[in-house]
């Protein structure tokens, strides 16, 4: 799979962006209403939003927030028309590898409840005891920083 990511640069890129997350994480699970391509966190310092990128078409859309030695995955997305074929784990790896070279140590993300097995396959633990009904966990990976460089 060729695929790589990369930060936004042009209007068309944030489009897209925006069009992933609001189609996969707000349409598709009832919620369109609710999102908002102008919140201000979008923006922000140390705030780095990226497109996975397949063939010259947006596969994919992650925000990787950056605090200290942590790093925070926001609003992870890869197009319903191009899940399960392994463009999610390498979304994930791309990005962690982007945390690395920002000298994190850990990575956070709060994941919908269907996510859970996906990010386990990962790497990633509960940061706490799942419970019942929880629909967003906090899972938690600790990064290798003598992971291989891709």
């Amino acid at each position: 799979m060729q695929a790589e990511l990369r930060g936004l640069a042009t209007a068309e890129d944030w489009a897209s962006y925006h069009a992933i997350r609001r189609r996969v994480l707000f349409e598709l699970r009832g919620n369109s209403a609710a999102y908002d391509e102008t919140h201000p966190d979008e923006r922000r310092s140390g705030h780095h939003p990226f497109l996975l990128w397949a063939a010259g078409t947006a596969v994919g859309a992650i925000r990787v927030d950056i605090d200290g030695e942590r790093a925070i995955f926001r609003r992870v997305a890869i197009r319903e028309d191009f899940q399960r074929r392994g463009y999610g784990r390498h979304m994930i790896e791309a990005a962690e590898q982007f945390a690395r070279q920002r000298h994190c140590t850990r990575v956070e993300s709060h994941v919908d409840s269907g996510a859970v097995g996906f990010y386990e396959r990962c790497g990633f633990t509960h940061a706490t005891p799942a419970t019942v009904g929880q629909t967003a966990p906090l899972m938690i990976k600790v990064l290798d920083q003598d992971a291989p460089r891709p």
